[in-house]
């Protein structure tokens, strides 16, 4: 039987294996944990959510959103799962972050020609391999990766937000409201006066944090601690993450406005949304609870930072996800430069149809320019400058020589990614 490694039991690593698995191909499939474990795990479940439990916009004219149909045209694994445990969201698709990783761990178990090696890889032999350790890549298998592509790999620090109980918030004192522009009730808001607001930004900005070497400041923009974000300026916060704008109710027109949204199915936890924090545990404790309502909040899981691995795909990634340097090595998830959730599994889907393909002696092929797929992943292939940045799904990198509107760009990438599902597929 054909066989395939994938080191990494991450999104991306799970989106290439179900592909794999599906076309009868033995996989074995790597994962470190629990043997070895990450300041950002929690546990040793396949597809863990280590940040938010929101994969972002569905809607259509939301580049993230057409990433999503894109997947569902491709029968994305984890995509499916997201739908099928849901949790109230809005606009957004959110998900019981522990009901996800259990029902995609169970789908990929049950496969007969799936084999789960639970060890550290130090090693990259000359095995057919996708490569999906993310941005918690062992320190081991990074100097080998090092060796191989020879240049450093790059690196940017991403946070996660507290996680609080549903029972300790005062209900009396915050309200359920749709987000702006939404028509829905899923978010729970915390309203702020100007007083309390300007108290708790000063408490915010003078909390301490966790230490870091002087020279780790690089920060993803998507992801910004939210006491990095109130140090730009008194104001900053309440125009960032806590802006009040169309969240007034009644007689209540709030300065600022904390939200939280539900983190699982049964509806007794919920994460602070926008609070991705280094602060200390107990400066999270002190701070947070000076948002309205969250007096006593009792922490279920605090806020962390920690160090995310990424390579400059351009300069040693080839144009179809291959290291240049080690073409039987393919590079999926956010390890390749890629940033997000939803953009992780698109790159594991589109790596596990690529080695298929040179299991079978065909090329390896990506999505059509005319895709969300396609234009982030031949962005990072193909960036120009110095040191790229970690990518998400935008508009912006989409090639629209004829101008077409979002209704007419979605339109044509989901045809076009029918198509090229087909043909891999034939």
């Amino acid at each position: 039987m054909k066989e395939v490694k994938i080191i990494g039991a991450g999104l991306a690593g799970v989106e290439a294996a179900h592909y794999l698995l599906k076309k009868g191909v033995n996989v074995k499939m790597y994962e470190m944990r629990p043997k070895v474990s990450t300041n950002a795990h929690h546990t040793a479940l396949f597809a863990e959510l280590v940040c938010s439990n929101s994969l972002k916009s569905k809607k259509l004219d939301n580049a993230c959103g057409l990433l999503k149909a894109e997947l569902l045209k491709m029968d994305s694994l984890c995509l499916n799962t997201a739908y099928d445990v849901s949790v109230p969201s809005g606009d957004a698709l959110s998900v019981d972050r522990e009901l996800f990783s259990k029902k995609i761990t169970e789908t990929i178990m049950k496969f007969r020609n799936f084999h789960l090696i639970n060890e550290e890889v130090s090693t990259l032999d000359d095995s057919l391999t996708i490569l999906a350790t993310g941005p918690l890549t062992s320190d081991k298998l990074v100097k080998t990766l090092q060796t191989i592509i020879q240049v450093d790999n790059l690196y940017f620090y991403d946070a996660s937000s507290p996680i609080i109980s549903k029972d300790s918030i005062d209900f009396k004192k915050c309200y359920f409201a749709s987000r702006q522009g939404q028509e829905d009730n899923s978010y729970l808001n915390c309203p702020f006066t100007k007083d309390e607001y300007y108290a708790f930004q000063k408490e915010l900005v003078n909390a301490k944090t966790v230490l870091k070497h002087a020279f780790d400041d690089n920060y993803f923009a998507g992801c910004q601690p939210i006491e990095i974000i109130a140090k730009s300026g008194p104001d900053s916060l309440r125009f960032g993450p806590l802006k009040s704008r169309g969240l007034s109710r009644g007689n209540i027109h709030p300065y600022a406005v904390a939200q939280l949204r539900q983190d699982n199915l049964v509806g007794d936890l919920y994460n602070l949304v926008g609070f991705q924090t280094n602060l200390t545990y107990s400066e999270q404790k002190r701070v947070f609870s000076l948002i309205p309502g969250l007096e006593h909040a009792e922490f279920v899981r605090y806020g962390l930072m920690h160090k995310n691995i990424y390579l400059n795909a351009s300069k040693v990634i080839d144009h179809v996800g291959r290291l240049k340097n080690k073409k039987n090595i393919l590079i999926a998830g956010q390890l390749s430069g890629v940033e997000g959730y939803v953009e992780s599994m698109m790159s594991g889907l589109i790596m596990g149809i690529n080695a298929f393909r040179m299991l079978n002696n065909l090329e390896p092929i990506l999505p059509p320019l005319t895709t969300i797929s396609g234009a982030l992943l031949h962005y990072i292939y193909h960036y120009s400058g110095p040191r790229l940045e970690p990518m998400n799904a935008n508009y912006g990198i989409y090639f629209n020589p004829h101008k077409l509107s979002k209704e007419e760009i979605a339109k044509k990438a989901l045809g076009d990614i029918e198509e090229y599902f087909q043909k891999v597929n034939d």
